[in-house]
């Protein structure tokens, strides 16, 4: 769903970017005043996690393929004000670095899949909890749902930007881009629901959006929550996590299905591909299409490239937080107010909402 040079004019760029900055940057300062000392790698592992599972095209009817958009995994996981943030630092490295989705585009790319997915939804995700039963089945399926919408709604967006830009007519934009993401967003689903369910398997205490007793999903009558948030087996969880994003990165990513995906099928049917810039505006990218310049072999190039930019994203967002978190000691410091997001939380009782990094 990345769109590239060339399929939005200016005035849908700059105002897609200025809703976007503005976006972010309410979320940054949400996020600063809530930056604990476990926070940081949990943003930088998921961002990671993101970045390598997105390589990842799986096929879909029709020489269509889709890929993993990541917007309410990353809400699940650190909340709706954190996941902007780090669905937007994926998008800005696939765009710098990878040439994924064009540089005159970043602000559209930002809103559709980093604020309008993971907005949209998370209202739907905190809808649906509401009304489903308060159980661990309820939570998964109102994550798989609000990762469908999510999906479909940011496509909705792509589809009013390209008719806006005057690239497609929105009765045709609509109904091709909506109805493919429709069925991409069933994976996205799965996904999502399979990587939480096994997050809260080893470490519910760490996903911010579970607010039932962790007994729930590991029953352990009488033990207290600090137990769960030992040190040692916080750091495993990151290390093991950031392995697996590697590992999806490396081994698995060049086996991906070379299909177009979504926007590109669609421009390629309805006549509108050419609309794409011939030359990007950035001409940079050190890893262009995801390859390692110089190898001779194509899936060897993937997966260094692969490997390189998940490690860089993990790096990049953790040094990005480690600065938000000087921002807020510098605030503790001038007598600034400051949330604490584990105040209270590691001596919660077993009915009172889990801790979390």
């Amino acid at each position: 769903m990345h769109i590239p040079d060339g399929f939005v004019d200016v005035p849908v760029a700059v105002t897609t970017g200025v809703v976007s900055l503005g976006t972010v940057a309410y979320a940054v300062r949400k996020t600063t005043r809530k930056l604990g000392e476990r926070t940081i790698p949990l943003l930088g592992v998921t961002a990671a996690f993101i970045f390598a599972a997105q390589m990842l095209n799986f096929p879909v009817a029709g020489g269509t393929s889709g890929h993993f958009l990541g917007a309410m995994l990353a809400v699940a996981l650190l909340g709706p004000w954190a996941a902007p943030i780090v669905m937007t630092v994926v998008l800005v490295v696939q765009a710098l670095g990878m040439a994924d989705g064009g540089v005159t585009a970043l602000g559209a790319n930002v809103f559709n899949m980093g604020v309008v997915a993971v907005l949209v939804g998370y209202a739907f995700f905190y809808g649906l909890k509401k009304l489903l039963p308060r159980t661990l089945t309820g939570y998964l399926v109102s994550v798989a749902v609000a990762s469908w919408i999510a999906v479909v709604v940011a496509s909705l967006a792509a589809s009013a930007e390209l008719a806006l830009s005057g690239t497609v007519p929105m009765r045709i934009a609509l109904p091709a881009m909506v109805s493919v993401h429709m069925v991409i967003g069933i994976g996205e689903a799965l996904i999502t629901t399979a990587v939480v369910g096994a997050v809260l398997a080893a470490r519910p205490d760490l996903v911010k959006s579970f607010d039932l007793p962790l007994e729930t999903v590991r029953p352990t009558p009488g033990s207290p929550r600090v137990r769960v948030a030992g040190r040692t087996r916080f750091w495993s969880f990151v290390a093991g996590a950031l392995v697996v994003a590697v590992a999806l990165a490396v081994f698995v990513s060049p086996f991906a299905s070379g299909s177009p995906d979504g926007l590109e099928k669609v421009a390629a049917d309805k006549g509108f591909e050419s609309a794409a810039s011939e030359e990007p505006t950035w001409g940079l990218s050190p890893l262009g299409d995801y390859q390692f310049p110089g190898l001779g072999s194509e899936r060897v190039a993937t997966a260094v490239a692969g490997l390189l930019g998940t490690v860089v994203l993990f790096a990049l967002v953790v040094i990005v937080g480690r600065a938000l978190g000087g921002r807020k000691a510098a605030l503790a410091a001038d007598g600034g107010r400051v949330d604490d997001d584990t105040r209270g939380r590691s001596s919660a009782g077993p009915t009172g909402p889990p801790g979390h990094a």
